[in-house]
């Protein structure tokens, strides 16, 4: 890619200064060799640090784009704003960068300068989130989760364990994510077309913008409106979960299956699954942050002029509290429902 150029360039720099006597050859021949790295130079957009998904997410492209195997990876922190990753892209342009990695904050807004890093000939990789754009030749491939299939999976879940338990009277809340990312949207639909569908009662939904401190707020304010009526409380991410679940407890009530309030997560981090072993959280839906291996891959791929996957899905399971219920079908295909143990906690990377 550049970098070949750029060592090419050097090398006939180094020799011409040679031939006009300008320098001492040892020098330039340090120079050539440097010119000459087959380091790649990685220019990543993290949208912040605002859960423990993130963090996870963030150290998995650490450790991935490092020295020693080979990477320069220049990190930016945008937290949580779309004018800073748009300003930290066109430093990467200027940097002339070999990659640039974005997580963005929300899925539009990225027609410009996305156009701006095809124009200087700097591939794009999206993660995480989507990006809405005119034109998909603006990003050369997106790695990440299906984010209402998750939503789908969870509302299953909690179909089938109401039929298990009859439960007839449902009355949730929807502490939801950061309005307009992926994430948030596609967790929302997977619950809104579940109620649609089940005549399930949706009492209220309020963004916590995806932190433990505003899912805390937006419980308590849930808590002061609806007091005791809701059964059911789906969080958009485990933080959210966290900051719910202190709001539950604080106000006198009981967190679990078979108690005051069920509360439903998404990410299954390690914190979260322990809520899940203990009773606070009756579900998790796992989506995984481990993105650093599959950005290396694609990198790896482009690097020797092959064409990657424009999209591609990570794997993920489900996270139970009990057995109640084995597994959820969603659009003809079955996802089995794993059961929080000893064993899978020690097994757990994040």
């Amino acid at each position: 890619m550049k970098k070949v150029v750029a060592g090419m360039l050097t090398a006939v720099m180094a020799f011409s200064l040679t031939a006009c006597g300008g320098g001492d050859a040892s020098t330039n021949d340090t120079a050539k060799e440097e010119g000459s790295s087959d380091v790649i130079t990685v220019g990543f957009s993290q949208v912040g640090a605002e859960s423990d998904w993130r963090t996870a997410n963030s150290e998995s492209m650490k450790s991935t784009f490092t020295k020693d195997n080979g990477y320069e990876l220049i990190f930016d922190d945008a937290q949580q704003k779309q004018e800073n990753q748009i300003s930290a892209i066109r430093n990467f342009i200027q940097q002339d960068v070999d990659y640039i990695v974005l997580a963005p904050v929300t899925e539009t807004g990225w027609d410009a300068v996305l156009g701006e890093a095809k124009q200087a000939g700097i591939p794009v990789i999206i993660v995480d989130r989507m990006v809405d754009v005119k034109d998909d030749s603006l990003y050369t491939a997106w790695v990440g989760s299906n984010f209402e299939l998750e939503g789908k999976k969870a509302a299953a879940y909690l179909d089938a364990y109401m039929k298990a338990k009859n439960m007839k009277d449902m009355k949730l809340v929807n502490i939801q994510g950061t309005i307009g990312a992926s994430a948030q949207i596609g967790r929302t639909k997977g619950l809104d077309d579940a109620v649609a569908a089940n005549g399930w009662n949706l009492l209220d939904k309020t963004t916590g913008e995806f932190t433990q401190a505003k899912g805390q707020e937006v419980m308590q304010s849930f808590l002061k409106k609806y007091k005791k009526d809701i059964n059911v409380v789906y969080c958009e991410n485990d933080n959210e979960a966290f900051g719910a679940i202190d709001a539950i407890k604080a106000a006198g009530y009981e967190v679990g299956a078979d108690k005051d309030m069920m509360v439903f997560s998404f990410d299954s981090t390690k914190e979260g699954l322990k809520k899940v072993q203990s009773g606070e959280i009756t579900l998790n839906t796992e989506c995984n942050p481990l993105h650093g291996p599959r950005v290396e891959a694609i990198i790896k791929q482009l690097e020797k002029k092959e064409t990657p996957e424009k999209k591609a899905y990570v794997d993920e399971e489900m996270f139970a509290h009990d057995d109640t219920v084995k597994s959820v079908t969603v659009d003809g295909k079955e996802y089995p429902v794993t059961v929080v143990t000893d064993e899978v906690m020690g097994a757990r990377k994040y």
